[in-house]
C-alpha cells in the first residue's frame, strides 16, 4: 500500500508540474530549494564542502558570504533541475531543439557518429543532462543511461517510460547493466554516464579538485573495451530559459599498457575534464553527497 501511495504521489506531482506555466514552477522551485536546504542541513553542509573544493583558487578556499551565495545558487539550480525534468516529457521536440544548443564540441559528436563505433559521454551533475539527451535523440543519436532501481518496481518503470518518451533509454543499475551498455556501443549507439559520484563505491582513486576521491571506472572501461569515442560533456542551464552544452575533445583511449592500468589512466583524464566543466558553472553543480575526505 505504501508503495502504491508513493507511485501515486510522484505521478500526481509530475502531472501538476507538466501543466503549470514553466516560468511559475521553475521560479517556485528556485525560490524554495535554498530555503529547504537550510532545514535539511546535512545536504547543505555537503554541497558547501564540495563547492569549497571546486571554487578554491591555488589552494585558497572561498568562505563566508560568497560561499553561502554559491550554496544558495546551487540549491536553486537543483530545484530548477527537478522542475524542468518533470516538465520535459510534456514539451514538443521543436521547443526542446529551439531552446538547447551544443555551444562547443558538436563536431566531436558528428565525427564519432561517422566512425560508427559508439560514443561514451562522461557527465557531471551539472544543469539538466536530460535536456542534452533529448536533443541527441532529435539528432538521431539516442542515448542510453543507467539509473538506480526505484521501489516499488512500478515507480521505476514509470520513471523509465518518462525518459524514453524524450528519447533516453534507461538501463537499470544491476548486474546486467554492463552487458546492455556494451551492446549499445557495439551497435554504434551513445552511452551517457554521470560519473562525478561513486554511487556503488567501487570506483577508482583519482585526483579531483586537489583531493583523492573515487569515481566510476565505467566510462573508461567501456571505451577501452569497445573502441568507442570517449568525451566529457556538461549541459548548463541558461542563458535565460535556454540551455547549452559543452562537449570536450575526445579523450585518448589508445591502449598503452594492461587494461587495468589504461582504465586508471583514462579515468584520471576524465576527472580532469570534469573539473574543467564544473568550474565553468560551479553554482550549477548539485552533488549533495559528501565527496571529499574532510566532509
Amino acid at each position: 500500500m505504501a508503495g502504491q501511495a508513493r507511485v501515486a504521489l510522484f505521478k500526481g506531482i509530475a502531472a501538476v508540474l507538466e501543466r503549470l506555466p514553466e516560468r511559475f514552477d521553475v521560479g517556485v522551485a528556485r525560490t524554495l530549494a535554498p530555503l529547504v536546504s537550510r532545514v535539511t542541513k546535512g545536504a547543505r553542509r555537503n554541497l558547501s564542502d564540495n563547492l569549497i573544493h571546486a571554487l578554491a583558487v591555488k589552494g585558497t578556499p572561498v568562505a563566508g558570504e560568497l560561499l553561502e551565495s554559491f550554496v544558495d545558487r546551487g540549491f536553486a539550480s537543483y530545484g530548477q533541475y527537478w522542475a524542468e525534468s518533470a516538465k520535459l516529457p510534456a514539451l514538443k521536440e521543436a521547443t526542446i531543439t529551439s531552446r538547447f544548443v551544443i555551444a562547443e564540441g558538436m563536431e566531436h559528436l558528428l565525427e564519432a557518429k561517422a566512425r560508427g563505433q559508439g560514443i561514451v559521454i562522461a557527465l557531471p551533475h551539472i544543469g539538466s543532462w536530460e535536456w542534452g539527451g533529448a536533443l541527441l535523440a532529435s539528432l538521431d543519436l539516442p542515448m542510453t543511461a543507467v539509473a538506480e532501481e526505484l521501489e516499488p518496481r512500478e515507480l521505476f518503470e514509470w520513471f523509465k517510460s518518462k525518459r524514453q518518451s524524450i528519447g533516453i533509454n534507461i538501463a537499470p543499475l544491476d548486474a546486467h547493466a554492463g552487458t546492455a551498455l556494451l551492446q549499445t556501443l557495439r551497435d554504434g549507439g551513445v552511452v551517457g554516464l554521470l560519473c562525478d559520484r561513486d554511487i556503488q563505491e567501487n570506483g577508482l582513486m583519482v585526483d579531483f579538485f586537489g583531493e583523492r576521491v573515487t569515481i566510476p571506472a565505467g566510462p573508461a572501461t567501456l571505451a577501452l573495451r569497445t573502441g568507442a569515442t570517449l568525451v566529457a560533456a556538461a549541459c548548463y542551464s541558461g542563458p535565460g530559459r535556454d540551455h547549452h552544452a559543452v562537449v570536450t575533445p575526445p579523450i585518448n583511449t589508445d591502449r598503452t599498457a594492461r587494461l587495468r592500468d589504461d582504465v586508471s589512466r583514462v579515468t584520471q583524464a576524465i576527472a580532469i575534464e570534469l573539473e574543467g566543466l564544473i568550474r565553468r558553472a560551479p553554482e550549477q553543480w548539485h552533488v549533495l553527497q559528501p565527496r571529499f575526505s574532510d566532509s
